[in-house]
């Protein structure tokens, strides 16, 4: 039987879901104090923010939004189910790595990671950070079975206008995929450039709705290296045109004011979705319905 994102997202609008197994973590790097929001007038919060920016989790992944130009998103990958953003703060000791704590694996570098989303320039065939900005907001919520966060970029230059991108992402307890949201705050619409990058030690493997990786990523903050996985999920009608760049696919979308897609991830020290045909079989099983 298929897995349906639609089907679980009912069961927790519905309140099926019996333990919220999310969590959100926003705090300044001097501090313990968990904020709702942190708001920047330069945009660019990267080496003030614990984490580099906003982060949300359930048990089966963590994820980040760098609070810069960049706005990509990052993954923590877990080798076991669980909550660990509270007491890792992304960065947990060797020692708990060893225990079975999850680490960073995953290397993002200047590309959109695993599903940011930036903007595109038709007339010049371009990739556009979300930058500058007149001001960049930085959210985090958790409600019953789903947390989520939000990136505001305000005052963008495009296109001759001044528009303002909103980019949220939403995990929900007991699913491992994490929906991708984007939208253009505009007179008009825009093109929407996501994607998922690689390296030159990932394997990687298209399909009509999906682009995943697997492999060792060149990341030197985990004790451990480990062989992981990423994918992002989309409707391709959404899209211009997808294309296979040196570090990254690229998806571009079509004119329009909302994006959306999902990403995922996995381990090989997990104990299912541990090497790359089981990613792949676990992703021909989904359903986008």
């Amino acid at each position: 039987m298929k897995n349906s994102i639609f089907t679980l997202m009912l069961f927790v609008s519905l309140g099926v879901v019996a333990q919220n197994q999310t969590d959100v973590s926003l705090m300044w790097k001097d501090s313990e104090k968990q904020e709702s929001v942190i708001i920047s007038e330069t945009g660019d919060l990267y080496n003030k923010v614990k984490h580099h920016g906003p982060a949300i989790e359930n048990e089966w992944l963590a994820l980040r939004l760098y609070f810069d130009h960049k706005v990509a998103i990052d993954v923590y990958n877990k080798t076991r189910p669980g909550l660990e953003l509270a007491e890792a703060e992304w960065y947990p000791t060797e020692e708990q790595q060893k225990q079975g704590w999850g680490a960073d694996q995953y290397k993002v570098g200047s590309t959109v990671g695993l599903g940011g989303v930036r903007l595109w320039n038709p007339e010049t065939q371009e990739e556009m950070f979300l930058n500058p900005v007149s001001r960049r907001i930085a959210r985090v919520k958790k409600e019953p079975g789903i947390s989520y966060m939000e990136m505001l970029s305000e005052g963008i230059p495009y296109m001759g206008d001044t528009i303002d991108v909103l980019v949220r992402v939403t995990v929900f307890s007991g699913h491992r995929e994490a929906k991708v949201e984007a939208f253009a705050l505009s007179c008009k619409p825009v093109y929407f450039f996501t994607g998922i990058n690689y390296h030159e030690t990932t394997k990687t493997r298209q399909a009509d709705n999906y682009i995943c990786t697997w492999g060792i990523h060149p990341e030197d903050v985990a004790a451990f290296q480990l062989n992981i996985g990423g994918a992002i999920i989309f409707n391709p009608d959404d899209f211009e045109s997808i294309t296979k760049a040196p570090k990254q696919f690229e998806l571009i979308s079509k004119p329009t004011k909302y994006i959306s897609t999902w990403i995922t991830s996995a381990c090989e020290r997990e104990s299912e979705l541990n090497n790359m045909d089981a990613f792949v079989k676990y992703l021909n099983g989904l359903s986008l319905n």
